[in-house]
């Protein structure tokens, strides 16, 4: 792609990889613009980066819809009318249905914060130091249907110290998501990265499961 990709980003809480993703937009770092920036959540601090950079900010509410797929095909409806390039899920708590998933198949992105395949969904952090694990990190994948197992593009690993609590440890993971992310959107948007036959692709070669460059 050489124009300007259009970047729209899902939300749900503060909204830290979002704001670098921001920054980097507007220093040329990624060859996009963030159109919208949506939130399940009306109170999400990432809504207010947003409105800070001049982007659209939408919020829906849940209690508005009768099951998950209206919430979807509504917020399906809302994201088309920017002609999305690239999804980005960032700090997005909302399970996705698999008619959302399927309708921006291989130009959905998220970043979890575990060395996938390694624990999928929530409290990834104390299961890590609960189970003695010496390194951790996170991971961008292409979004699939199944929860956080769509193929991996790139890992970042952090030690994991014996004295850390959950804070050390999640803003060690942080530091690493704040480097990776952008990175991996900038490959999508320069045309280098794709999703082929359920695997991840970067610059014509197929990346090995745990995405590229394992170290």
């Amino acid at each position: 792609m050489s124009k300007q990709a259009s970047i729209v980003v899902l939300v749900s809480g503060n909204g830290s990889n979002l704001q670098t993703i921001l920054d980097q937009c507007e220093q040329g770092s990624i060859n996009g613009k963030v159109t919208a920036v949506f939130s399940n959540k009306s109170t999400a601090y990432g809504l207010e980066r947003a409105q800070q950079a001049g982007v659209d900010a939408i919020s829906l509410a849940q209690g508005d819809f009768a099951d998950r797929a209206a919430f979807d095909a509504e917020l399906m409806t809302q994201i088309d009318q920017y002609q999305p390039d690239l999804i980005v899920l960032a700090g997005y708590m909302r399970i996705l249905s698999d008619n959302f998933v399927q309708h921006y198949a291989g130009k959905m992105l998220n970043i979890h914060p575990s060395l996938l395949p390694k624990y999928p969904g929530l409290d990834t952090h104390q299961r890590a130091m609960d189970n003695g694990d010496k390194e951790h990190g996170a991971s961008v994948h292409f979004v699939t249907p199944e929860l956080d197992a769509g193929p991996v593009i790139l890992q970042a690993k952090v030690p994991v110290f014996t004295e850390d609590d959950i804070e050390e440890l999640s803003s060690r993971v942080h530091t690493q998501e704040h480097m990776i992310y952008p990175m991996v959107i900038q490959w999508f948007c320069a045309g280098r990265l794709a999703m082929t036959n359920g695997k991840a692709v970067l610059d014509g070669e197929e990346l090995a499961e745990s995405g590229h460059a394992a170290d």
